[in-house]
């Protein structure tokens, strides 16, 4: 069974500092990117954060650019974002996807969604 379990979400102060892990499992990881989603009330959902397979390459959105670092244990089956500088427009509901490659190209999965609330 496929599964992608997200934590680490909750009510932090404008300024703090919120770090995300979402554990893989039932998949082969290392074979699929995998990146950070989020949805803001009343918004589309909007990419965050990415990061290969194959080289650990990342990318980032430009409203996270700079206060933001994703990254992936491939031994634990984890990846993190880690989100510093947190702004209130940093509300959202924010979910994690794998994207399968080589082999498992057009796979795709998704985590539940965590809901981080950033005050002001």
């Amino acid at each position: 069974e496929v599964q992608l379990v997200v934590s680490g979400g909750g009510l932090v102060q404008a300024g703090g500092s919120l770090r995300r892990t979402c554990a893989a499992s039932g998949f082969t990881f290392s074979s699929y990117d995998m990146s950070w989603y989020r949805q803001a009330p009343g918004k589309e959902r909007e990419l965050v954060a990415a990061i290969a397979s194959a080289t650990g390459s990342t990318n980032y959105a430009d409203s996270v650019k700079g206060r933001s670092t994703i990254s992936r244990d491939n031994g634990k089956n984890t990846v993190y974002l880690q989100v510093n500088s947190l702004k209130p427009e940093d509300t959202a509901v924010y979910y994690c996807r794998a994207w399968g490659t080589g082999l498992y190209f057009g796979n795709v999965y998704w985590g539940q969604g965590t809901q981080v609330t950033v005050s002001s």
